[in-house]
């Protein structure tokens, strides 16, 4: 795997170090891919766990009986890639990713968090449900799959946001590390990111948005602040790999694919405070870079009370 950083964009190499990429495009895509047979191998033992079909989910009548919108996410105890510790070498010491991630957080960062991500196709997720979370900013399936199974992460279409979502009152101390297990095209639910969209600082969820033309959004802050940001499309090959900023806005489509799409999901922290480049990405920020509040969809109970989803307007 090279560390020769790809145009968020184009994919064509730039030249520029992880650092000074990441302060320009908030993101960082590897040139070449983390090792395809070791992905491969990954994908069909989490394949044999698992059907990723309708018999994931509740029916209509057993999710009204209980509804639990919160709490339903892997964790600790509960995450189907505790099962696999030793096939993820591929990822964790990987060498140029290794070195990437030192530039960044210095060489001592932490793994915070690690699983398994699936976008659900559209024929695997029933009518009753397609029905209820049409429109939603967010469509996390955790809440409708049984419990047995929600060790992994399953998603339908998300719309753009930013990784700090998930941490109030946390300074952005870390990145997300995305590894692809086969190859995304453009009907696996691929990510949509937002390139240069992390300059305006952590802004609360749902984002304020609006398409200019097929590959540029106007992205609006609360502190008055405006940017012109453009969309890149990370379809890749079995092994792509990309790291982000937590302030850069990204989201997802439904699957339209007739599979699921499975994927790997870092979040990592750096640990001291010795100097990293992560320090000079900050810097550069125009914005806070922490929020007492991180979004404003959801009810007291933690279900949907806004319909909207900007990212089902994306073209790519």
């Amino acid at each position: 795997m090279s560390s020769a950083a790809r145009n968020v964009s184009t994919g064509v190499s730039t030249g520029r170090s992880v650092t000074d990429t990441l302060i320009c495009d908030g993101a960082y895509l590897f040139e070449t891919s983390l090792d395809v047979a070791a992905a491969s191998a990954l994908l069909e033992k989490i394949r044999a766990a698992r059907a990723f079909d309708q018999t994931l989910f509740l029916d209509e009548a057993a999710f009204d009986r209980d509804p639990q919108y919160r709490g339903v996410n892997p964790r600790p105890g509960r995450n189907l890639l505790e099962r696999f510790d030793a096939d993820l070498a591929f990822v964790e010491q990987d060498r140029e990713l290794v070195d990437a991630l030192g530039e960044v957080l210095g060489p001592d960062y932490v793994i915070m968090d690690r699983k398994v991500v699936c976008g659900v196709p559209a024929r695997s997720v029933p009518d009753w449900l397609k029905a209820r979370i049409e429109g939603a900013p967010v469509n996390n399936l955790g809440p409708y799959v049984k419990p047995d199974y929600r060790d992994v992460t399953y998603f339908y279409g998300i719309d753009f946001h930013q990784d700090i979502i998930d941490f109030k009152d946390r300074d952005a101390d870390f990145l997300t590390l995305y590894v692809y297990l086969h190859p995304v095209g453009r009907s696996d639910a691929p990510l949509f990111l937002l390139k240069g969209s992390h300059v305006l600082g952590a802004t609360s969820f749902p984002h304020a948005l609006a398409r200019k033309d097929a590959e540029t959004w106007r992205y609006d802050s609360p502190d008055g602040q405006s940017v012109d940001v453009r969309q890149a499309v990370l379809t890749g090959q079995t092994g792509f790999a990309a790291i982000w900023h937590p302030f850069t806005l990204h989201g997802t489509q439904p699957d339209t694919a007739d599979h699921e799409r499975i994927s790997l999901r870092y979040l990592i922290r750096r640990r001291s405070a010795s100097a990293a480049g992560l320090d000079m990405v900050n810097a550069a920020i125009r914005g806070p870079l922490g929020l007492e509040s991180t979004r404003v969809d959801l009810a007291a109970d933690g279900s949907p009370q806004i319909m909207s989803n900007t990212v089902r307007a994306a073209e790519g």
